[in-house]
């Protein structure tokens, strides 16, 4: 993957921003809508302060009255003057948003979630890309902090260790998204990685399999540990042995998928049921399965982990364990924002269930 060469003097890439053209009346000469506040509160039946608490997030407004200014902003075309605004409030009413590319389905269900939320809140993304490099993802936080941004998102963050003192230190909002931190004390939305891992074995074993192959993802992700983990207690509850063996560890990328499963298949015992730490490896371990002559789930079955969008798109269609993944943009979105509004609100936690969404890649093994 090709990378710019930038001195660490210089400043920050350009974020990747969405410009969206407003709907509703005609743009003034400078190109801005030119509904007013009081347009939108005549609209919403409500007063301008209200719109004005919904504008700047402020958290005493009902729900259903916050809804219908929403929808008023949206039908009319109201745009915020961020500039007045941010004057007003001492902010910058913009949000960083930390990834480590932007290449894959997790990811983009992920900032769509995100995304949305921030624009409904009329907070600006930016967002940047690390492509995996620590010194990339330490440089990035450092300068979103300085005033570029009220808050901070990361997915997935690979180098916490170098900045999360600064950040808890400063009292700067921030939220870890599918990351358990470093400790409790740490704000995260993630998921019931072991549980999933738990139920997609304990299905294939209420299947008749007896011998599971499972693709790790990178095992420095407590994510990736926590789906082994749960697949090695499924299989202790139903007596079954951890045949190391049967572990290959995975990288989340789908040629990884392939390689782990041709591994697997070239045992003097294969497995007749092969479990992905990700759908992109089951897409590999799917091609591996079709290129050994063998046939999903006939000979093999195979399954999952994300549900993401392809999931359900290929050939047979994937059982796999789902992740609300919009929902975990959403979801680290209000919770930021909440921050945001209040910073010495106690730290929160939220876990999201996952959910076994069976398919057709599936079935008993031909010996049972």
């Amino acid at each position: 993957m090709q990378r710019r060469n930038n001195a660490m003097s210089k400043k920050l890439e350009q974020p990747t921003q969405t410009l969206k053209t407003p709907r509703g009346r005609r743009p003034n000469g400078n190109g801005l809508s030119s509904t007013t506040i009081m347009d939108v509160a005549r609209e919403a039946g409500v007063s301008y302060a209200t719109v004005s608490r919904v504008v700047n997030n402020k958290e005493y407004v009902k729900s259903d009255t916050r809804e219908r200014v929403l929808k008023a902003i949206t039908s009319l075309g109201y745009v915020v003057n961020q500039q007045a605004r941010s004057l007003a409030g001492g902010r910058s009413y913009a949000v960083g948003l930390l990834v480590r590319d932007l290449g894959s389905s997790y990811m983009g269900e992920i900032v769509r979630g995100i995304d949305e939320s921030l624009s409904a809140a009329q907070y600006n993304l930016m967002l940047y890309t690390t492509h995996r490099r620590k010194i990339k993802e330490r440089i990035y936080v450092n300068n979103l902090i300085q005033g570029m941004t009220d808050g901070l998102l990361l997915v997935l963050p690979e180098n916490l260790e170098a900045y999360l003192e600064t950040l808890d230190q400063t009292n700067f909002p921030y939220v870890l998204i599918d990351h358990q931190g470093l400790d409790e004390r740490t704000p995260v939305v993630i998921t019931t990685n072991w549980q999933g891992g738990y139920d997609a074995t304990r299905y294939l074993i209420e299947l008749g399999h007896r011998r599971i192959g499972f693709l790790t993802g990178m095992m420095d992700m407590r994510s990736s540990q926590d789906r082994l983990s749960g697949y090695q207690a499924a299989l202790r509850d139903h007596g079954l042995p951890a045949d190391p063996q049967l572990v290959y560890e995975g990288t989340y990328y789908q040629p990884e998928g392939y390689a782990g499963a041709q591994s697997l298949l070239r045992l003097p015992e294969p497995p007749t049921a092969i479990f992905a730490s990700n759908d992109v490896m089951a897409f590999g371990v799917m091609e591996a399965v079709r290129d050994a002559g063998l046939r999903i789930p006939s000979d093999i079955s195979v399954i999952g982990f994300d549900d993401i969008a392809q999931a359900s798109q290929v050939a047979p269609p994937l059982t796999t364990v789902a992740q609300p993944l919009e929902q975990l943009g959403r979801e680290a979105v209000r919770m930021l924002l909440a921050r945001i509004n209040n910073p010495e609100q106690p730290i929160a936690r939220t876990i999201l269930p996952t959910t076994l969404i069976i398919r057709q890649s599936c079935d008993v093994p031909r010996n049972v």
